[in-house]
C-alpha cells in the first residue's frame, strides 16, 4: 500500500504540487501566529497561554442578604450539599458559607460533559423538597465558566483627550455607568459568560425612620414598609378604543424621586394622612458593600470579564475590545470646574492578551530558530545545496500541516501544545535526512548518474521504498513512546495531552511529506539541469538587480544574498578556470553566511548589549563546536568502531557506567547503594558516617519532585489577609496602603487591589481577603508580538527622548520613562525596564514582600493570577500547598490547625513567614437572644420579632424602583446613630398587635461572642486550611514529605495529639505530580514493552530487538546527567563578552516535574529512532552478505555503520543544536519549554554512543553465533 502511494504521487507530479499548494495556503490560514498574507482569510487555531487544567466544576450560588455564615451554613449550604451529593458523576463537593451568601462547588469526573452536568444540577434544584430552604432563598446555577475564565479586568476612569487621568467622578456615578451600561454592553460580546462589577457605591433610596414620630403617631415599622411597597407599582389596564383607534392604558406609579417616597401615605389619623416624610427621613445613599477596588491608593469602579468555558480566550478578549470601542463613544463625559473635559474611559489593568502573545511569540521564535538551525546543519553536513533545500522544506511544511490538524482536531495553541512541535523537530528532520540521503546515495551510484525522466523516477522510487519501512518503524516507536502522555488524566492530562497530540500530528505530517512530497521535490530539483550559457545572459543580471532592489524595499540585508550569487555566476563565466571548481562551495558559503545572519538577528544569544557581530561570532562558535565534534565522529567513526569491536568489554563499561551514574542521580546514592550500608550494619560497621559515603550521599541526594515549574505570567497576585474582626473601613485603608507601597517599586507598571468579592459566584471572598493584581514591567520593552524593541541612543549610549533630552537607562527607570517617550530605532539599543540589582521576577517579588510587611495582615505565598485560579479550582485553597483539617466543629479544627501551623514553621524547607492556619472562629458576633416568655406577653411571635430586628438594624430592601433601564432598591431602617452600639439597639421600638411600642431591650438579651467569618466544608464535612509555601530551591513533593515526616514524629512522640474525629491531609499541586508519577510508573513500562514489540516485528528476534532497544537506557541516563549538571554551580560558570553562561542558559537546580518526564518520553522516541535506522541497515547488510567468519562480520558491521553514521549524526546534530535556542529562551513560556528540553538535550549528547553500541552488540551476537556453529 505504502509503495503504491509513493509511486502514485511521484508519477502524478501535477496533483502532488497542487496538493502541496493547497496545504501551504490552508496552513497559513490556520496558523496561530500573526502571519498576514493579505489574501488568505484567517481561520486560526484557538490560542491561549496555557491549557485550562482546572477541575470540571459547576457552582450553585444562593444569595441570602444580611444573614450570618452560621445561618447560611445551617439553612442553605448543608441542606443543599446533602441534596446535590447524589448527582451522577460527582467527584466531590466543596462549599463555602459566608455573610449573605452560599457558594457550593460541585466537582465532576473528567469524563462528564460540562453542559450535561449543568442540566443535571438544574434538574436537581427544580426538584428540591418544599421547605428544604427558606422561602426567600433561591439557589441558582453559577456562570458557565471557571475561575480561569477571568481574562480581562478593567476600571472606569475619567480621562482627558491626551489620556491623562482627570478625576471628577463620584463613585456612585461610576458604578451606575458600570452596572447599567458597560456591564450589559460587554456581556454581549461573543464568548463572554458574565461581566461582574466591583468597587464604588451602588445607589439606593434610604428611608431612616424616626422612632419618636412612629410612637407619637402610633405607627408600626411594618406599616412604613407596606406603605412604601404599595407606592411603587405600574399597571396595565388593557386597551380602549376611541374613534376607531386603539389606545393601550397604563397606570403609572413607579417611584422616580425622593418626593415620590416622601409623599407616600402610611395611614390616616383623624382624617389627616400621615406621610412617610412625617415619620422618616428619605435620602439617596449607598448600599452596604462587601467589595472594594483600589488603584494605587484611590478607590475606583471596575469589572471583570469572564470567558465562557471552552471558548478561545484570545478571541474573547478581542471581541471584548471591539465591544469597548463600540460602546466607548456613548460613555458619558462632563466638563470639570477647571474647564477640562473628562471622558469616562474603560482602562484594562489585567489583560491576558499580552501574556498569550508573548508566550506565542516565544514559541514562534523558538520554532523559527530551530528550523533555521536545522537548515544550517543540513547544509554543512550534506554539503549539497539542492538536498539541503529539500530537507529544509520539510520542516515548515510539517509545521503548517500540524496547524491544520490542530485546528480541526480541537487542539488549542498554547505553550505546552506548541512545545510538542518544538521537541519533535529532531525526528522530523530525521525523516527528511534519511529519505534524501538515501536518494543521494542511489543517484551517486555509477549506473544511475545522469538518468532522466522515467529512469530518474525509478531511481527515486527505489531509494524511497528501501528506506520507508525503517522510517515507518522509527515513527511508530516515537508515537508509541508518547502513549504515556495520552494516558495521563486530571490536571496533568489536560496540560500535556495537547503536546502529545501536536507531536504526533507533526510526526505524521513529516512522514506524509516524506512519502508524498519529498520524492516529487527530489525529482524536480535533482532532475533539472540549468544551462548556464542559456540563462547567464539575463538570469544572473536579474539576480543582482533583484537583490539590490529587495534590500532597499524591505530595508534588509538578506536579499543581498541573491546579488552575491548572481555576481558569483557572472564572474564564473569570466574566470572559469579559477571559480568553476569552487562554485558549489562559494554558493553554499553564501547560503550559510546569510542563514547564520538570520539566526543571529532572531536569537541574539549574548543579548543586545553586545554587538551584532559579537552575537554572530557566538552563533558561529556554538554551531562550529557541536558540528566539529559531530564531523570528527563521522570522520573517525571507522577507526573508533574498529577499536571498539576489538575491545568490546572495555568499551561497554562506558555505557554501563553512564547508566549507573544516571540512576543514582535520579533516585539518590543511598537508594542505589543503601543495601551495602545495611549489609555492613549487620556486621557492626557503620559506613554511613565515613567521609566517602557521606560525601556521595550529600552530593547525590536524588532529584526533587514537583508538578510543574511556574509559568511566568508577567504579573503577581498578592493575597494577604487581615484578621477576621476587621471592618470595611479598616480593610479599605489597608488595601490602599498595600497598593501605594507596591506602586513605589520602579519595576511595577500598575497595581490594583481588591478586597472582598466581585458580584459573581466565582469570587467568594470575605472582606478580610485582599487580592492585589501587580503587573510588573517586562525586563525589556517589547512590541506587540513580544519581541524586544530598540530605541535611539547618543554616542554615550544614553537614550534620546522625544523632547530631545538624553537620559541613561538607570535614571530612566527611576523616572518611569515609557516607550512613548523614547524614539524607536531599528539600529538602536534595547531598553531595560529593571534596575541593575533586579535579575529575575523573584527579585521583584522580594521587593513586594519587603514593602508590604505591614502589621495586622498575614504574609502571602508567591502567586500569579492564572496560577492562583488553577490552584483554587483544584484544591479550594489560595496557596500552592496546604493541609486540610477535617473535624466535628470549627473550634476544634481551628485549634488543631494552629498546632500544625506552629509545627510547619519549624520545617527547614518551609517558608515560615508564609505558614498560616485559618482563624475560623474570630469574627465578632452580637447575638440577640429572644426571650420567648417576654414576647409572648405582648402577643409577639418569633417571626414578628425577628422581622422587626432584621429591618430596623440591618435595613431591608422593601422594593425596587424602575427608572428606565436603571433599578434601585428602597431600604427602610433605623438611622445609623440609633443602631451603632448594643445599648442603642435595646431602645429600638418593636410594634405589637395591640399597637403598643415595646423597646427591644425588654424582649431580648444581647451577648458578645466570637463566630465564624466563613465556614468551609467538603462533602458535608467541616474543613479548615493550614496554608504554607516552600523556600526557594526546594521541590514541592520533598517539602510535603519533610513536613509529613516531622508531623508524624510529633504524633508518635506524643507532642501532638490529634483530637477525636479530626483528620488531616496534605493538598496542593504536588498531588498532581504524585498521581502522574503513579500512572506513568505503570504506563511507561507498558509503552516501552510496545516499542520492544514493534522492534521485534521489524527484526524478528528478541536479541536483535534488545540490541536496538539498548539506546533508550543510555539516553535516559544522559538526560539525568544533564539535569544534574544544570544544578551544579561550577558547570558552565564562565563569561563570554560579559555574559555568564549559566545565566545565558538559565542554569539552576531542576526538579523532576511532569514537564521533565515529558522531555524524557520525547527522548525515548528519538533514541530508539537512531538505533532502529542503524540496526535496520546492519541487518540488511548481514542478509545480503551472510558473513561466516568473525572478520567478515566486523567488516559488514563497519561498512553498514559507515553508510548510516552520517544521517544518524545529522539527526543528533540537528536535535542538539536546535534545542540550544530553546535552552537560552527567556520569554513567556520558556519556563515550561526549558525543563522539557534539558533531558532531550542531555540524552541526545550521551546517546551518540548508540552508533557504537548497536553495531558492537550486533557484531558480538553474530560472532557468538558463528563461534558456536564452528565448535
Amino acid at each position: 500500500m505504502l509503495n503504491k502511494i509513493i509511486r502514485y504521487f511521484l508519477e502524478n507530479r501535477f496533483v502532488t504540487i497542487l496538493l502541496l499548494l493547497v496545504f501551504i495556503g490552508w496552513g497559513l490560514a490556520t496558523a496561530p501566529f500573526d502571519w498576514k498574507t493579505g489574501f488568505i482569510p484567517k481561520d486560526a487555531v484557538p490560542v491561549d497561554a496555557i491549557p485550562d487544567i482546572g477541575e470540571n466544576q459547576q457552582i450553585v450560588f444562593t444569595d441570602w442578604p444580611g444573614k450570618s455564615p452560621q445561618d447560611i451554613e445551617d439553612q442553605i449550604t448543608y441542606p443543599l450539599t446533602t441534596s446535590l451529593v447524589g448527582i451522577p458523576g460527582v467527584k466531590t463537593i466543596r462549599s463555602t458559607s459566608m455573610f449573605g451568601f452560599s457558594s457550593i462547588y460541585i466537582i465532576f469526573d473528567e469524563d462528564v460533559e460540562f453542559y450535561w452536568s449543568r442540566s443535571r444540577i438544574l434538574e436537581k434544584l427544580n426538584s428540591l423538597p418544599s421547605g428544604l430552604l427558606p422561602a426567600d432563598a433561591k439557589p441558582m446555577l453559577g456562570p458557565d465558566a471557571t475561575g480561569l475564565g477571568q481574562v480581562f479586568w478593567y476600571t472606569l476612569e475619567g480621562r482627558d483627550s491626551n489620556g491623562n487621568v482627570t478625576g471628577g467622578w463620584d463613585l456612585h456615578e461610576l458604578r451606575k455607568v458600570q452596572d447599567f451600561y458597560v456591564k450589559y454592553g460587554l456581556n454581549a460580546a461573543n464568548g463572554v459568560s458574565e461581566v461582574a462589577s466591583i468597587g464604588g457605591h451602588v445607589q439606593e433610596y434610604q428611608v431612616d425612620v424616626n422612632p419618636d414620630a412612629l410612637k407619637a403617631y402610633g405607627i408600626g415599622f411594618d406599616m412604613v414598609m407596606m406603605a412604601i411597597k404599595n407606592s411603587n407599582r405600574d399597571i396595565g389596564a388593557n386597551t380602549i378604543e376611541i374613534n376607531k383607534a386603539e389606545y393601550m392604558v397604563r397606570g403609572l406609579g413607579y417611584i422616580k424621586s425622593l418626593a415620590d417616597i416622601e409623599n407616600a401615605v402610611v395611614t390616616v389619623n383623624e382624617n389627616t394622612p400621615i406621610l412617610i416624610k412625617d415619620v422618616a427621613f428619605v435620602s439617596l445613599g449607598a448600599e452596604p458593600r462587601r467589595g472594594v477596588l483600589d488603584k494605587e491608593g484611590a478607590e475606583v469602579v471596575g469589572g471583570v470579564v469572564i470567558a465562557r468555558y471552552g471558548s478561545n480566550p484570545l478571541e474573547v478578549i478581542d471581541n471584548v475590545k471591539e465591544k469597548i470601542n463600540e460602546i466607548s463613544t456613548g460613555l458619558p463625559k462632563k466638563t470639570l470646574t477647571d474647564g477640562t473635559v473628562s471622558q469616562l474611559t474603560i482602562v484594562p489593568f489585567y489583560d491576558r492578551t499580552a501574556l498569550i502573545q508573548e508566550t506565542i511569540g516565544t514559541l514562534e521564535s523558538a520554532l523559527s530558530e530551530e528550523v533555521i538551525i536545522s537548515i544550517i546543519v543540513v547544509i554543512i553536513l550534506l554539503f549539497n545545496l539542492r538536498a539541503s533545500f529539500i530537507i529544509a522544506s520539510l520542516l515548515p511544511l510539517a509545521v503548517i500541516m500540524t496547524f491544520i490538524i490542530m485546528r480541526y482536531a480541537g487542539v488549542d495553541a498554547n505553550v505546552v501544545a506548541l512545545s510538542g512541535i518544538a521537541i519533535a523537530i529532531g525526528v522530523m528532520v530525521d525523516v527528511g535526512i534519511v529519505f534524501v540521503e538515501n536518494n543521494i546515495r542511489y543517484l551517486e551510484m555509477p549506473e544511475n548518474i545522469g538518468k532522466k525522466g522515467k529512469d530518474l523516477i525509478s531511481v527515486i522510487y527505489n531509494a524511497t521504498v528501501e528506506i520507508a519501512p525503517a522510517i515507518t518503524v522509527a515513527i511508530a516507536t516515537t508515537v508509541v513512546s508518547f502513549l504515556p502522555v495520552f494516558f495521563m488524566e486530571h490536571a496533568e492530562g489536560k496540560l500535556f495531552r495537547p503536546l502529545a497530540f501536536t507531536k504526533t500530528f507533526a510526526l505524521g505530517a513529516s512522514f506524509l511529506i516524506g512519502v508524498i512530497f519529498l520524492p516529487t521535490l527530489a525529482y524536480i530539483i535533482f532532475g533539472v539541469n540549468f544551462s548556464k550559457q542559456k540563462f547567464s545572459k539575463y538570469w544572473n543580471g536579474l539576480l543582482v538587480i533583484a537583490g539590490i532592489i529587495l534590500a532597499f524595499v524591505f530595508n534588509n540585508i538578506i536579499p543581498v544574498a541573491l546579488t552575491l550569487i548572481g555576481l558569483k555566476n557572472i564572474l564564473e563565466g569570466i574566470y572559469p578556470t579559477y571559480l568553476k571548481k569552487q562554485s558549489n562551495i562559494i554558493t553554499i558559503g553564501i547560503a550559510l553566511l546569510f542563514t547564520t545572519y538570520i539566526l543571529t538577528t532572531s536569537w541574539n544569544p549574548l543579548g543586545h548589549q553586545n554587538s551584532l557581530f559579537s552575537n554572530y561570532l557566538m552563533v558561529v562558535f556554538i554551531i562550529a563546536v557541536v558540528l566539529s565534534f559531530i564531523i570528527a565522529v563521522i570522520y573517525y567513526y571507522e577507526v573508533i568502531l574498529l577499536w571498539c569491536l576489538n575491545n568490546k568489554g572495555k568499551f561497554l563499561l562506558l555505557p554501563l557506567f553512564t547508566i549507573l551514574f544516571g540512576l543514582f542521580i535520579w533516585v539518590g546514592f543511598s537508594s542505589v547503594f543503601g543495601f551495602t550500608a545495611i549489609g555492613f550494619d549487620k556486621v557492626g560497621v557503620n559506613i554511613r558516617t565515613t567521609a566517602l559515603y557521606s560525601y556521595l550521599d550529600h552530593k547525590f541526594p536524588g532529584i526533587g519532585k514537583e508538578f510543574m515549574p511556574s509559568l511566568n505570567e508577567g504579573s503577581f497576585l498578592l493575597m494577604p489577609t487581615s484578621m477576621p474582626h476587621a471592618g470595611i473601613e479598616e480593610t479599605t485603608k489597608t488595601v490602599q496602603l498595600l497598593d501605594m507601597a507596591v506602586a513605589t517599586i520602579p519595576e511595577v507598571e500598575v497595581v490594583v487591589g481588591k478586597l472582598g468579592r466581585a458580584e459573581t459566584a466565582l469570587d467568594p471572598a470575605p472582606i478580610s481577603m485582599y487580592e492585589n493584581v501587580i503587573n510588573y514591567k517586562s525586563e525589556y520593552i517589547l512590541n506587540e508580538k513580544g519581541h524586544k524593541e530598540t530605541f535611539k541612543v547618543d554616542e554615550n549610549n544614553n537614550f534620546i527622548l522625544t523632547t530631545g533630552d538624553t537620559i541613561s537607562n538607570e535614571k530612566a527607570i527611576l523616572k518611569r520613562i515609557s516607550a512613548k517617550q523614547l524614539i524607536g530605532d531599528g539600529e538602536g539599543e534595547i531598553f531595560r525596564n529593571w534596575r541593575e540589582e533586579i535579575k529575575s521576577p523573584n527579585d521583584i517579588w522580594n521587593e513586594i514582600v519587603k514593602v508590604t510587611n505591614f502589621p495586622g495582615i498575614t504574609s502571602a505565598p508567591k502567586l500569579q493570577p492564572i496560577e492562583t485560579r488553577l490552584v483554587m479550582l483544584q484544591t479550594g485553597m489560595r496557596a500552592p500547598m496546604g493541609i486540610k483539617v477535617y473535624g466535628p466543629d470549627l473550634n476544634t479544627i481551628q485549634q488543631f490547625g494552629i498546632q500544625l501551623e506552629n509545627i510547619l514553621k519549624t520545617v527547614p524547607s518551609v517558608k515560615s513567614e508564609a505558614v498560616f492556619a485559618d482563624r475560623i472562629v474570630g469574627k465578632p458576633y452580637l447575638n440577640i437572644n429572644i426571650d420567648r416568655a417576654k414576647i409572648a406577653r405582648y402577643g409577639l411571635s418569633i417571626e414578628q420579632t425577628q422581622q422587626a430586628i432584621e429591618t430596623a438594624v440591618g435595613g431591608m430592601p422593601i422594593t425596587t424602583t424602575v427608572e428606565g433601564r436603571e433599578r434601585y432598591n428602597v431600604r427602610v431602617r433605623y438611622p445609623r446613630e440609633l443602631r451603632d452600639d448594643p445599648e442603642k439597639l435595646k431602645k429600638i421600638l418593636i410594634p405589637t398587635p395591640t399597637m403598643a411600642q415595646v423597646p427591644l431591650g425588654e424582649l431580648v438579651s444581647i451577648a458578645y461572642v466570637q463566630g465564624p467569618q466563613m465556614i468551609k466544608s467538603e462533602d458535608t464535612f467541616l474543613v479548615g486550611y493550614v496554608l504554607f509555601d516552600k523556600k526557594e530551591g526546594y521541590a514541592e513533593v520533598d517539602v510535603v514529605e519533610d513536613a509529613q515526616q516531622i508531623i508524624d514524629a510529633k504524633i508518635a512522640s506524643g507532642e501532638l495529639i490529634v483530637p477525636a474525629h479530626v483528620n488531616y491531609k496534605f493538598s496542593g499541586n504536588f498531588e498532581n505530580q504524585v498521581r502522574a508519577v503513579k500512572r506513568l510508573s505503570i504506563v511507561i513500562p507498558i509503552c516501552l514493552g510496545i516499542i520492544f514489540l514493534l522492534l521485534f516485528f521489524q527484526f524478528k528476534t528478541v536479541i536483535a530487538s534488545t540490541i536496538h532497544f539498548s539506546g533508550v537506557f543510555v539516553a535516559f541516563a544522559g538526560g539525568f546527567i544533564m539535569i544534574w549538571l544544570w544544578g551544579q554551580d561550577w558547570f558552565m560558570n564562565f563569561n563570554i563578552s560579559g555574559v555568564n553562561m549559566r545565566d545565558l542558559f538559565q542554569m539552576h537546580p531542576i526538579n523532576l516535574s511532569v514537564a521533565v518526564w515529558v522531555g524524557f518520553i520525547a527522548l525515548f522516541g528519538i533514541a530508539t529512532d537512531d538505533g532502529v535506522l542503524m540496526g535496520t541497515y546492519i541487518h540488511q547488510v548481514f542478509e545480503e552478505r551472510n558473513p561466516q567468519t568473525v572478520e567478515e562480520v566486523r567488516n559488514a558491521v563497519v561498512d553498514a555503520g559507515k553508510k548510516r553514521v552520517r544521517p544518524a549524526m545529522m539527526t543528533t546534530a540537528v536535535t542538539i543544536i536546535a534545542l540550544i535556542p530553546v535552552l537560552t529562551s527567556t520569554g513567556k513560556g520558556s519556563d515550561i519549554m526549558v525543563p522539557m528540553a534539558i533531558p532531550t538535550f542531555g540524552g541526545m549528547i550521551i546517546q551518540i554512543m548508540t552508533i557504537f553500541v548497536v553495531p558492537i552488540l550486533q557484531a558480538h551476537w553474530r560472532e557468538s553465533v558463528i563461534k558456536k556453529s564452528n565448535k
